[in-house]
């Protein structure tokens, strides 16, 4: 137990620093709903972080791993924030080009997460992971292209979703959807809620996007705004829901014993 808070107060302190070190805090105008919506997002990054850390000893080893892919996932978003949130109050515009490096990373480790429960219930396959992920860097891709400018926005888009909808279809209609119902309690809580922060979930991004194809500088906040939403909802509640399914089997396995 010692040893566990050990490790938590060592991995708060040194995120704490890595905050210090890796952006200035500007101070926020209270009345700027997009800066506070930042804020908020980078506090409950470092929070779920943290939290992860902690937790991930306290579930069964096969559960582990998974448990610290989810903390890398708010950890890497959590740093991200912070220069996010700084380049939003310094100078008022949109940080694009660093919410997409964001995305590229964490979206990833995201379908990495999604391949973990799949191992779990021994259906994963190499070629269901490298399809998932794929399908990630198209919509990441694209979505980037549309809101840079670098191609029309509407089917940069219409792209985005086709690979979205891609991604959908492999967990509603693949085999993994009929395996998952043969497998533990806990593997199956993980499988449907994946599932539904997948669908639903990522919905809230191409919600994002449409408003973000208004120019003008209520779309602008509106798009900000609904991502750093959605940010915190899909990481965080990702992240959480693999750690409740964890503790689930962990209990499910110590009792049987």
């Amino acid at each position: 137990m010692l040893s566990m808070r050990a490790m938590g107060i060592t991995a708060f302190m040194s995120l704490l620093l890595a905050g210090s070190a890796s952006a200035e805090t500007g101070a926020i105008d209270t009345s700027d709903n997009v800066a506070i919506s930042f804020w908020i997002a980078t506090a409950m990054m470092l929070a779920s972080t943290i939290f992860f850390l902690v937790e991930r000893n306290n579930v069964a080893p096969k559960w582990r791993t998974s448990v610290t892919v989810a903390a890398l996932v708010t950890g890497v978003a959590w740093y991200h924030y912070t220069y996010m949130r700084d380049h939003w109050v310094m100078t008022g515009e949109s940080p694009l080009v660093l919410r997409y490096v964001d995305w590229l990373i964490t979206v990833p480790l995201q379908v990495v997460e999604f391949y973990l429960i799949l191992a779990a219930i021994g259906v994963a396959s190499a070629m269901l992971f490298w399809r998932l992920l794929g399908a990630s860097i198209v919509m990441l891709a694209f979505g980037f292209f549309g809101e840079s400018g670098a191609m029309d926005a509407t089917i940069a888009w219409a792209i985005g979703m086709a690979a979205w909808i891609y991604i959908i279809y492999e967990i509603w209609a693949g085999d993994a959807k009929k395996a998952a119902s043969e497998a533990s309690e806990g593997v199956q809580f993980a499988f449907t809620w994946m599932t539904y922060i997948l669908t639903f979930g990522w919905a809230i991004y191409p919600i994002g996007y449409l408003y973000g194809m208004d120019a003008d500088a209520d779309g602008q906040n509106m798009l900000n705004i609904v991502y750093n939403i959605a940010d915190v909802v899909n990481k965080t509640a990702f992240g959480l829901m693999v750690w409740y399914a964890a503790t689930i089997d962990t209990a499910a396995a110590e009792s049987k014993e």
